[in-house]
């Protein structure tokens, strides 16, 4: 997964992102909306975590994404439909990986910083 630095405030943005989490500024350059304003409470907006592999000392972990997994019963669904979807509970989690070792952690995407 690539990274996108902005033009106006220079931060580093997660290339699946059109614009800046920091400032609203668009990939392409352009400025944000007219009343636009950061909101911390949106977690897709908020920059990865910057974390160090703990088995390769100094070694900066990448992001990788984001996973939903899916707990319950996979026929609730299949038998049910969409109403089906109403039991089934699923869980979002940021994933690093370590480019040296291939270590995985998972966060909570919605935990604090």
């Amino acid at each position: 997964m690539g990274y996108w630095n902005c033009s106006n405030c220079k931060e580093a943005n997660d290339s699946h992102f059109a614009q800046c989490w920091k400032c609203g500024t668009r990939a392409d350059g352009t400025p944000p909306p007219p009343g636009y304003q950061r909101d911390d409470a949106r977690p897709w907006l908020q920059p990865p975590r910057q974390i160090n592999c703990l088995r390769c000392p100094g070694t900066p972990m990448e992001f990788i994404g984001r996973k939903r997994f899916h707990e319950g019963s996979q026929a609730m669904p299949f038998l049910l439909g969409d109403l089906g979807e109403l039991f089934v509970n699923r869980e979002e989690f940021d994933l690093h990986a370590c480019p040296g070792c291939g270590r995985v952690e998972m966060f909570l995407s919605s935990a604090p910083r």
